[in-house]
Formats: structure tokens, C-alpha cells, sequence
């Protein structure tokens, strides 16, 4: 009797399915209806498409800034890795000029004299030069006769020297230093003026 009632059950489901297969056939599409639904779902992709395109470019934009942004804070991290200990080594400058003002004044009576005490100060000297080289600090020493170098030397004065040209350098007063690439002091010199 279970058979039955299952057989039943399915024979007026499949009637049920064969009724709206039919009566599907026999209603009339309406074509206004079908195309307005084509009609608006054109305008939703045209949409979305729209939104992709505008989300892609500022992604783009956001992902450029931030390599800009990389690069710049590397570069800054570089600088500052280099360039960081020109405020000390500018300050370092004049101890130098001073150790080498006294070294200069040494003649041989003075050196008898105090022989320790002017071997203290020439290794000093040397120390030190070695600390400027190893932090890239190195030094502009123009010779007389040189030619004049706005970059990276300092007129002082001008004044005409015979045998001498016009823009050679006819004194050094104090030397020059760069870090690394970048002009710490300019060498302070005296400039013929001479013009034979």
C-alpha cells in the first residue's frame, strides 16, 4: 500500500511539472519586459566595470606612493647615514687648523726643547687625519700656482703678484675639506690679480 501512495505521490508531481511546462508554452513572452531587464542590467555592469577601473587605478596610485615613499626614506636613511656627522665634523675643523698652526711653528731648537711634547701633538695629528679618512672626510690642499677653484676654494683676498696669471693661487691660508662628496669648508686662499 506504501508503493501505492509513493506511485501517486510521484505520478502528480511529474503532472504538476508537465502542466507548467505547458502552460509556459502558451503564455505569450512579453519582449517590452525582456528588454528592459537587458536594458538595466547593461547599465549595473557598465557600473561595475566603472568601479573596477576606478579601484584598479587608485590601487595603481596607492602602490607607487608607496614605492615612492620607500625610495625616498632609503635615500634619506643613506644621507643621513653619511651626512649625519657634518655638524661635529664641521666643529672638528678648527681643532684641526690648531694642530696644524702648532706643527708649523716647530723648528728644530723647539723640537730639542720638547721633543715629547711635539711628538704627542704630531701623533695626535695623525689620529685624528686617520678618523677623518675613515668617515670619508677628506682634505682640499691647493698648492701656490694652482688655479682658483669657486667650488671648492675661498678667496680671501686678491692682489697682483708678478709672474704670477690672474686667478692662481699665490697663498693658502687654511685647507679645505670635503665629506665624502659634499664641501664641508672650502680651502681659504689669496688670488693673484695680476693681469699679465
Amino acid at each position: 500500500m506504501a508503493d501505492a501512495k509513493k506511485k501517486d505521490d510521484l505520478s502528480d508531481i511529474e503532472a504538476a511539472i508537465e502542466e507548467i511546462m505547458a502552460g509556459s508554452d502558451d503564455e505569450p513572452v512579453d519582449q517590452t519586459e525582456s528588454a528592459s531587464e537587458e536594458a538595466t542590467a547593461t547599465p549595473d555592469v557598465e557600473a561595475l566595470i566603472a568601479e573596477r577601473d576606478e579601484l584598479r587605478d587608485r590601487f595603481t596610485r596607492v602602490l607607487a606612493d608607496a614605492e615612492n615613499a620607500r625610495k625616498r626614506s632609503e635615500r634619506d636613511r643613506r644621507e643621513a647615514e653619511q651626512y649625519g656627522g657634518s655638524k661635529l665634523a664641521r666643529d672638528m675643523l678648527p681643532v684641526y687648523d690648531n694642530m696644524k698652526r702648532a706643527l708649523d711653528v716647530v723648528n728644530d731648537d723647539l723640537r730639542a726643547q720638547a721633543a715629547g711634547l711635539i711628538e704627542g701633538v704630531e701623533l695626535t695629528m695623525r689620529e685624528l687625519r686617520n678618523i677623518f679618512e675613515k668617515h670619508g672626510i677628506t682634505r682640499i690642499s691647493p698648492e701656490i700656482g694652482d688655479t682658483f677653484d669657486p667650488q671648492l676654494h675661498q678667496a680671501m683676498f686678491e692682489a697682483p703678484v708678478p709672474e704670477t696669471k690672474s686667478g692662481q693661487i699665490i697663498q693658502v691660508m687654511a685647507e679645505g675639506f670635503l665629506l665624502h662628496d659634499r664641501l664641508l669648508r672650502p680651502a681659504q686662499v689669496g688670488v693673484s690679480s695680476n693681469p699679465g
